[in-house]
């Protein structure tokens, strides 16, 4: 699959080189067949009490009883790998004037081998709850209102083709992508309804390639790729259309280091329709609080930028467990610069950075994230509402952090830069970890439109989420969580938001199917939008596994 359509910030390699340094030897880790399924049943009591700020809908404490119905799947076969963590929730409210709520979460990646070493069928999904209550990037408790968050589905499956025919590597992949924002609500940002927020979007990604590695005929390494890209977004009619094409050298200079560029084209076109509009010229709002989009209004061109890129760098690979790389270029009509590390130095321990530069949306933006999720991972839980947290840790190293994708709740696309890294370790009882990152967000909207306002607007993002945790024995052991979440913004109406928190869970397994938990914790949110909540949480709970 090339790297030049999928450089986004989990890509251990991936930048324009990637079908070359894909051709450099890796060996692979021998697996053990295994499936593991175990369904299990949760009934818990959950307590929110206000320690500043009022968080609870007037009253000092709110009380929740919850039911929760779940399942993990672990398959490692000599076709198959994959994992599934799924759950559906009911929060049963205590207060006559708070409504229950359903909570559906879970986190999914597969692949499977059609034809071994040569045709594999890949997917994975996502199903989790954000806040669109304009308190963007405030997901560290969302056991408040429910008008305060919506659910979020993302999907994405392809088959993924790797072969050789002679000396020749050849390449070919597809995907296709879907990706939902599920809400009934017309509460937007800080109160008043902000009605560019995103719905739905289905994406294309085709690539192919061809190529041969170092030293075959010629010193230096080449290959030569093309891609297509193609997002539709209901709202507003939107479409992202992307072709490329391009070649790339690869020169080693010694045993791990490798001098790596390509010069190739692009065309990228954004493009939208207008909101309906009444006699007055005010864009209709739909009930669900979105614009109503004009089908019959012509098509506006938001972005349309094709010509020469290129790229240049270096590709470091001292052994198996160690690999880095780094690129400067020109794209998207600037100096571009990505780059990555991946650092494996045991079986329990691994790091990856990230430097990223593309033309992303919500919906792309979850699909590449998604697709960068190994097969094998652990997805830690929030103990006080069942939510997915931020991050899910590969468990042979890597992993990703959804934290920046589901801060972009609006409809377009923008320029989004920035870092983001992932460490995880453990040694004998001990087990701890942390996900960082930072995005800069240059957002691209039609001059016209109802969204021209938000044109060149400016967003950042930073987060962080560590974990710790330590086994007491065999049968009990304690957790520990922290995370922070800091949202800056420059567009109308959307204010500047910090979340930050954190919880110790302890567990005790009565027997070896029931397990006992008690957790604890405290999350604030503070926007300039209104005063300062801080909240306490506390939760006991009882699981019974099948």
């Amino acid at each position: 699959m090339s790297s030049q359509l999928l450089s986004r910030a989990r890509g251990a390699l991936l930048t324009a080189t990637g079908v070359a340094i894909a051709m450099l030897p890796v060996s692979a880790h021998a697996r053990n067949a295994r499936v593991e399924v175990e369904p299990y049943l949760e009934v818990s009591q959950q307590v929110l009490a206000n320690i500043k700020g009022d968080a609870t809908g007037g009253k000092d404490v709110l009380t929740y009883s919850t039911v929760a119905a779940g399942v993990d799947v672990s398959a490692t076969t000599d076709r198959v790998q994959g994992t599934i963590n799924a759950r559906y929730e009911r929060l049963i409210s205590w207060q006559k004037n708070q409504p229950d709520q359903d909570v559906i979460s879970g986190l999914a990646q597969a692949k499977a081998d059609l034809i071994r070493n040569t045709l594999s069928l890949e997917g994975g999904a996502l199903a989790t709850r954000i806040r669109s209550d304009g308190l963007t990037g405030a997901n560290g408790s969302l056991n408040g209102s429910q008008d305060a968050v919506s659910q979020v589905y993302s999907f994405y499956a392809g088959p993924t083709l790797a072969t050789h025919v002679g000396e020749l590597s050849v390449n070919a992949a597809y995907r296709l992508g879907y990706n939902k924002l599920d809400t009934d609500s017309a509460v937007g940002f800080a109160g008043p309804a902000n009605p560019d927020r995103f719905d739905d979007s289905t994406n294309h990604v085709a690539t192919a390639s061809v190529g041969m590695r170092p030293g075959v005929i010629a010193p230096v390494g080449w290959a030569v790729g093309a891609g297509y890209v193609r997002e539709d977004a209901s709202q507003l009619d939107q479409r992202y259309e992307q072709k490329w094409v391009r070649g790339d050298l690869t020169l080693p200079v010694s045993g791990s280091l490798a001098l790596i560029g390509g010069v190739g084209y692009e065309d990228i076109q954004i493009s939208q329709r207008d909101a309906l509009r009444d006699g007055t010229g005010a864009p209709v709002i739909a009930s669900d609080g979105r614009y109503i989009t004009d089908a019959g209004s012509p098509r506006l061109l938001s972005y349309d930028d094709d010509g020469l890129i290129w790229d240049a760098g270096v590709m470091w690979r001292p052994s198996r467990r160690t690999s880095a790389q780094f690129t400067v270029g020109h794209r998207y009509g600037s100096m571009s610069y990505t780059g990555s590390l991946a650092w494996n130095p045991s079986d329990a321990t691994s790091l990856t950075i990230a430097l990223f530069d593309g033309i992303d949306s919500f919906g792309r933006q979850i699909n590449d994230d998604l697709s960068q999720l190994p097969t094998g991972f652990n997805a830690a839980r929030n103990p006080f509402s069942g939510d997915l947290t931020g991050c899910a840790q590969g468990q042979n190293g890597g992993g990703i952090c959804f934290n920046n994708a589901l801060t972009a709740l609006g409809s377009g696309s923008f320029r989004n830069r920035g870092v983001a890294l992932q460490f995880a370790s453990g040694a004998g009882a001990w087990r701890y970890g942390i996900g960082a990152g930072y995005a800069h967000r240059k957002f691209i909207a039609a001059a016209g439109s109802v969204l021209a306002g938000s044109n060149g607007g400016i967003s950042e993002n930073y987060y962080a989420n560590a974990f710790i945790g330590r086994k007491l024995d065999e049968n009990s052991g304690i957790d520990a969580n922290i995370y922070a979440n800091f949202y800056e913004s420059q567009l109308l109406g959307e204010p500047d938001v910090s979340n930050y928190g954190g919880y110790m869970t302890y567990y005790h397994n009565v027997t070896r199917r029931l397990s006992a938990t008690a957790a604890v914790g405290v999350d604030g949110v503070d926007a300039t939008s209104q005063d300062i909540i801080v909240t306490g949480l506390a939760q006991l709970g009882l699981r019974y596994a099948f």
